[in-house]
């Protein structure tokens, strides 16, 4: 079976691209940059830009499946950038999916989708949409996922979603290294009574998810059109869980304090200052980070048991003794 993966190069990208490989399957990458390792392994690359249709369009010429994982994330930034590329971007890779008549379609989503502020706590998928959002992430994200999962017509293109929360790893490029940058400068703080408890899940099993969703969208015809929660499938309290990556790169806990109100207070004016002064870097807190760092997310992952077969690769515990042992190398 010939795959595309969009933003193969990426973080997630680049673990479902080798995992696909090492599957037997025959992998193309589709992104806007050069990644000459994951070409030496045998990846065919197509280069453009998925807000451009007649790139996204010859991508997918000639395959057999298409696993969208790429997007733009972030919490700061203008509707355009974000809509452009996550919605549009997305609608180019359906209208490509259609016209070359690919039968299945695995997107990668957000837990962000459904989230309005409230805690999250052992929620099942189908928890409707927020009517306010407060960044253009979940919500360009949750317009892209909709229309993908409307697409599903069973017997000529099945699609899902998945949604994995708080992607991490040894190889990661993003939040740990951004938790320790911060944690060494003495910038975190526990928002609200620090006792949330958090899904999260190790990149390698993330990206078992999707080679699990590419599998069931062949097999059954009861995987289709619908969205999965991904995660370790075990929840931790997220300031534990933060302190002990902290310890393992030899940075002090995080013991100082902020209410959630004075978060979201300073989230609100940070927001207002920087639009303003359009300044282009992210606030140092928003109303939608103060609501994420305080509150509950974690879910019912039945669906992914029953309907995927996923069960993580890793454990929590595993995983987390080989990122010690990354961070003491």
């Amino acid at each position: 079976m010939k795959v595309l993966v969009t933003g193969a190069g990426g973080f997630l990208g680049s673990h479902i691209t080798r995992q696909l490989l090492e599957a037997g399957y025959e992998v193309r990458g589709f992104s806007r940059g050069k990644y000459p390792n994951l070409e030496a392994l045998g990846v065919h690359w197509v280069h453009g830009d998925l807000r451009q249709s007649e790139d996204v369009n010859e991508a997918c010429r000639g395959m057999d499946a298409v696993i969208h994982a790429a997007a733009v994330p972030g919490i700061w930034g203008t509707w355009n950038h974000y809509h452009s590329i996550n919605t549009v971007g997305s609608r180019n890779v359906l209208q490509a999916i259609r016209e070359h008549h690919i039968p299945y379609l695995v997107y990668t989503s957000s837990p962000s989708v459904t989230f309005g502020g409230d805690d999250q706590s052992g929620i099942p998928e189908d928890v409707p949409y927020p009517e306010k959002w407060l960044c253009h992430y979940p919500h360009t994200k949750a317009l892209a996922e909709q229309e993908i999962l409307a697409a599903h017509s069973p017997g000529q293109l099945a699609t899902c979603a998945l949604r994995p929360h708080l992607i991490w790893g040894e190889d990661d490029p993003h939040l740990i290294p951004r938790l320790i940058e911060r944690g060494k400068a003495g910038k975190l703080r526990i928002v609200g009574d620090g006792d949330n408890l958090i899904d999260m899940v190790h990149v390698k099993n993330a990206a078992h998810a999707h080679l699990c969703a590419l599998k069931a969208l062949q097999h059954s015809d009861d995987a289709g059109g619908l969205a999965y929660w991904i995660s370790q499938q075990t929840p931790v309290n997220c300031w534990h869980w933060i302190n002990e990556i902290l310890e393992y790169a030899g940075v002090a806990p995080v013991t100082k304090r902020i209410s959630f109100k004075a978060a979201y207070r300073a989230g609100a004016f940070l927001e207002t200052l920087f639009a303003l002064l359009r300044i282009k870097s992210e606030p140092r807190m928003t109303r939608f980070l103060a609501l994420q760092l305080s509150a509950d997310h974690y879910f019912d992952n039945t669906r992914a048991q029953n309907l995927l077969g996923y069960r993580p690769l890793l454990t929590t515990t595993d995983a987390m003794a080989q990122l010690k042992s990354a961070l003491n190398s």
